[in-house]
């Protein structure tokens, strides 16, 4: 069976964007993607909410094409094309990007996507749909990049209502850039 890998960048007090959404925090570095590219190797399938597919499309598409393109922007970008991209939304009826499918409601979807062949899938962004699959306790694995700064508000990536949840730490790596990958199972 396939499963839901929840693949954030997040703030060491659990925020996913700043009180104003700016995510200017976030460290990116060749270091990181290397660290990411296995997981996007393992997977065929990306879950998305509305808001941030529509940031994804306006520069997915064309970035592996683009001059002066990064290794990072060629293989996330070849990826992210071939890739199904799921987009979960009660008001989005049209996609132009190719192998896009936008779906309501999360539980029934959510079951039937595991049940499909294929590679596992990952969540990434998407701070609201984040929240509903963790506290459905749909997430199989958390990939969490903990960047070292606080922000004291914004976009929580973890529901205001949290059941329990047992975790099994599988890896944790320090990055040179000070960020923390950390990689938990659920039990």
């Amino acid at each position: 069976m396939r499963k839901i890998i929840l693949l954030e960048h997040v703030s060491l007090d659990g925020y996913l964007a700043g009180p104003k959404g700016e995510m200017d925090w976030i460290h990116v570095d060749d270091e990181l993607w290397d660290h990411v590219h296995p997981l996007t190797d393992e997977a065929d399938a990306v879950i998305w909410g509305r808001v941030t597919y529509h940031m994804m499309e306006h520069y997915w598409p064309t970035a592996a094409d683009a001059p002066g393109a990064t290794q990072h922007d060629i293989h996330h970008g070849r990826w992210v094309n071939a890739a199904t991209k799921i987009v979960f939304s009660n008001s989005l009826v049209k996609t132009k990007w190719e192998n896009t499918r936008v779906v309501k409601g999360v539980g029934k979807t959510v079951t039937a996507l595991k049940q499909e062949p294929g590679k596992n899938i990952l969540l990434i962004g998407s701070a609201s749909v984040a929240r509903a699959f963790i506290g459905l306790g749909l997430i199989d694995e958390y990939r969490l990049t903990i960047n070292a700064v606080m922000l004291g508000g914004g976009a929580p990536l973890f529901p205001s209502e949290r059941a329990r949840r047992d975790l099994k730490l599988v890896s944790s790596k320090a990055l040179a850039s000070g960020v923390l990958a950390v990689h938990y199972e659920k039990v």
